[in-house]
């Protein structure tokens, strides 16, 4: 993982809003409904993720081949980058630019490169979304998206460094407009820390 080198202090005044936690726990979905209720929000901010796989329905990702990727990294292209699930994954660096305009980003990111993130910006908040194991697995199973992998392995995989500890948990195990409202509390920062 590698982030784009910065001034010391941090990217700011504006927030990131990193959303992380395992597969199958419904990131995309809630993410997509939080995406829906701040569309007319102009300093809200949903970049799409750059990923060595094709789009879907599930991820509107921009789909770049490994060799575009590897340029694309090496010509300073994205702010932030890591491999995933026999993938690579980015952030365009344009977020630096809606950072220190004020707005707030929110994207979808592993848990691997939380400690950097916290490092490279000023105002950093971690949502962790997850669901009970047995959620997890039925959802995981009714993706059937081949490309990520073993199941079993993807339920038993963890990141053990403390600064992934996250600022607010979403246990989303029950209505997705319900969760997917309180992502939108925390990305407008409403009385989220309760």
């Amino acid at each position: 993982m590698t982030t784009a080198p910065e001034q010391a202090g941090g990217i700011g005044p504006g927030r990131l809003v990193l959303v992380v936690g395992p597969s199958g726990a419904g990131k995309d979905t809630l993410l997509r409904l939080a995406r829906a209720a701040c569309i007319d929000d102009h300093e809200i901010v949903f970049p799409r993720r750059i990923v060595t796989r094709e789009s879907s329905a599930d991820e509107d990702n921009v789909a770049l081949g490994a060799d575009e990727f590897r340029r694309a990294r090496e010509h300073g292209d994205f702010a932030v980058h890591w491999e995933a699930h026999g993938h690579s994954y980015a952030l365009p660096r344009e977020i630096n630019d809606d950072i220190r305009a004020g707005r707030a980003v929110v994207a979808n990111v592993s848990r691997t490169v939380i400690g950097a993130l916290r490092q490279a910006y000023a105002n950093v908040v971690v949502v962790a979304i997850t669901a009970p194991p047995d959620v997890l697995a039925q959802r995981l199973a009714a993706r059937a998206r081949h490309s990520d992998g073993n199941i079993a392995d993807r339920l038993a995989r963890s990141v053990d460094d403390a600064s992934a500890s996250a600022d607010v948990t979403i246990l989303n195990a029950g209505s997705a407009d319900y969760h997917g409202r309180q992502l939108v509390r925390v990305i407008r920062n409403e009385c989220w820390r309760e």
